[in-house]
């Protein structure tokens, strides 16, 4: 009669403990990146009164008598379920779509921990950070040039320094576009201008005058418009056109020019013309200098972040460069890791190793910029829970009364 108040106050505590579980996922049903809690229930020793029998002769065999004592609670998982994703936006909120972790260091990068909630911002000293706790994200810096190697030895905590600043970058190379018309006189001048940059980032204005010369045929003449020297024979030179398809033939490559500014002393050297996109047709001539590479220093004014992870800066000289990129997490068993508070998860014994990667690649998922994953916690599923676990709470309850009330009667016999 003990065995059956004994599993009644298994079941009692065990329930206590799903109520808790249930409890701990509706209190989290707003809470960012919070995956939902679920108990699993075994039951424990049975007690053999008889045990199993072959059959002998014409008698059959028997099966085991066996008592159960109670029950106990074989897992309580996490449900690594995506949650829903809400539009914040907010630049620097970042949510994973997949099975993916954002990494966070709490000490500089010595040790590493792991989260599903990415509330991110920058504090005062350009740190990419949690918030709540100040912990930084780690991934990887761009180099000057902008190029970021993703290599996982080389990751390291993300600061992006306030006052971050772009070089100036000599002009190497002016791209001309659109038409020459094939219907202009002999003798017709065409002239176009751009600016262009030294190494410093000084401006200077670049003139080129194009004379037809004959039906297939421009001269172009190279100036510089604030009267420099332009140092090449490439100053000057002829272009060529297919007189049926109206493409340029020549120059086969493009004609590299060197200017020498002497105030301040500067030489701007290897400025390729391309005109490979310069036309002869009929109709209207069009032509213009579309680009170069050259720019002025910048200041950083902002940053984005693309769906790469990518934290992309925007500079007062209206360039854009990559600035660093977000590191994301996989573990073989991910319902392995300890939560330890925060959001946070750690690394277990049964989780396996962090394996970091770059988004979109060996199963981290994709990021998606401006938005928050919600907590996957289904109330509906949560409240049907809490049903089932409180009848199965005041069913233990009663197999205890009852069993209290046997007791009783069983006292009451010497009466």
């Amino acid at each position: 009669m003990m065995r059956s108040l004994f599993a009644g106050v298994s079941g009692l505590r065990n329930h206590q403990t799903r109520m808790d579980v249930i409890g701990n996922n509706i209190a989290n049903v707003n809470t960012i990146g919070f995956k939902a809690g679920r108990v699993n229930f075994q039951d424990i020793l049975s007690q053999t009164m008889q045990g199993a029998s072959s059959g002998i002769g014409n008698q059959g065999g028997t099966n085991p008598i066996q008592v159960g004592l109670g029950m106990s609670i074989a897992s309580i998982d996490t449900i690594f379920t995506d949650g829903s994703f809400q539009p914040t936006g907010k630049q620097t909120d970042l949510s994973i779509q997949g099975k993916g972790f954002f990494v966070l260091s709490p000490d500089g990068g010595k040790t590493e921990v792991f989260t599903r909630a990415g509330n991110f911002d920058f504090d005062r000293l350009g740190n990419f950070i949690v918030p709540g706790t100040g912990y930084k994200v780690v991934g990887w810096k761009a180099d000057s040039t902008g190029n970021i190697d993703t290599d996982p030895s080389k990751r390291t905590t993300i600061d992006i320094p306030v006052g971050t600043q772009m070089p100036a970058q000599a002009t190497k190379a002016i791209t001309f576009a659109n038409n020459l018309s094939a219907e202009a006189a002999t003798g017709t001048i065409v002239k176009a201008s751009y600016d262009i940059y030294d190494n410093v980032g000084k401006r200077y204005t670049l003139a080129v005058e194009f004379t037809k010369t004959g039906d297939t045929t421009w001269d172009y003449t190279v100036t510089d418009g604030n009267g420099y020297t332009v140092d090449s024979a490439s100053a000057n030179g002829t272009l060529t056109f297919d007189a049926n398809t109206g493409k340029l033939t020549a120059p086969a490559a493009p004609p590299t020019i060197t200017i020498d500014y002497t105030t301040p002393a500067q030489t701007v050297s290897g400025i390729q013309l391309k005109f490979d996109q310069i036309t002869q047709y009929g109709g209207d001539t069009t032509l213009q200098i579309v680009d170069q590479d050259g720019y002025p220093p910048g200041s950083l004014e902002g940053v984005t972040i693309d769906p790469n992870g990518v934290i992309v800066g925007r500079f007062s000289n209206g360039k854009t460069r990559n600035l660093a990129q977000v590191a994301l997490a996989t573990f073989n068993n991910p319902a392995g890791l300890t939560k330890i508070g925060d959001s946070l998860y750690a690394v277990s014994s049964n989780s396996g190793t962090a394996e970091i990667g770059v988004t979109g690649s060996g199963g981290r998922g994709k990021l998606n910029p401006g938005t928050l994953e919600m907590s996957n916690v289904d109330l509906a599923q949560e409240f049907s829970n809490m049903i089932i676990t409180q009848r199965g709470f005041q069913a233990n309850s009663k197999i205890i009364s009852v069993t209290d009330e046997m007791l009783q009667e069983l006292a009451n016999l010497k009466r």
